[in-house]
């Protein structure tokens, strides 16, 4: 299965890529949950996975799996639907091209799934994508998210603003196009929404993290900013099992 957005944004990355990785060099060099710079050897919120098959989502390119491959994972691998994201790749996780709707992995395969910022947000139905995810997962296998925070969603994309530019509860979502061709697309769940989407799909939810923005970074990344980031919170981390 794929769809409008997968193929517009699939687009959007590759010829993103270049202009991305030059903008967010610091980010891109480990594996960081979120712009406020929460490193999973800090919070290891995937756990033990020396002995564990691990799947990332979304994986860009790939610094978590491949860090995760140099910290030592029994088994990683990830994927992302742009070549041109998967390209500039520089570490030894193996890769693959592929929608998140569509993940080419056998059912239960996998004992950690996760995704930092990855495909989530880029398809219609983030909920087609976590049935993906609990397909081929193992019962009982670990899952963890990270996303924008929903509340990020209402202010302007200024990230020294704190204009209210959107309806928090308006899902409609957000999208670009170049005469009647889609060229961007970025869907909005509630964080109520999102915690009855893994529901839905069969996880347990264990915890959510709100990352505080943490003294020293000065760096603004996007729309994420320290000002900002000491007043609400940019990134929603869900940690959850497969019931």
């Amino acid at each position: 299965m794929s769809s409008s957005f997968s193929a517009a944004n699939r687009a959007w990355w590759d010829s993103d890529s270049q202009i991305y990785h030059q903008s967010h060099e610091s980010y891109l060099s480990s594996f960081y949950w979120c712009p406020e710079m929460l490193h999973e050897k800090d919070v290891r919120l995937l756990g033990n996975v020396a002995d564990k098959r691990v799947l990332e989502i979304g994986c860009g390119s790939a610094p978590c799996a491949n860090w995760l491959y140099d910290d030592g994972v029994e088994f990683i691998t990830a994927f992302d639907i742009s070549w041109g994201m998967l390209s500039h790749s520089t570490g030894n996780a193996p890769l693959v091209q592929a929608d998140a709707l569509a993940m080419p992995f056998a059912d239960n395969s996998f004992d950690v799934v996760f995704s930092a910022f990855g495909a989530i947000p880029f398809v219609e139905s983030s909920l087609s994508v976590l049935d993906e995810a609990a397909r081929v997962l193992k019962r009982g296998g670990r899952f963890v998210m990270s996303i924008n925070h929903p509340m990020r969603w209402i202010f302007a994309d200024d990230p020294e603003s704190f204009e209210v530019q959107y309806s928090y509860f308006d899902r409609e979502g957000y999208t670009e196009f170049q005469g009647e061709r889609l060229t961007y697309a970025e869907q909005h769940r509630t964080l109520g929404d999102r915690i009855r989407e893994l529901l839905q799909a069969g996880f347990v939810l264990d915890d959510l993290i709100e990352p505080e923005w943490p003294v020293g970074l000065t760096e603004n990344w996007g729309q994420w900013s320290p000002n900002r980031g000491r007043v609400f919170p940019g990134t929603a981390i869900f940690v959850a099992h497969l019931a």
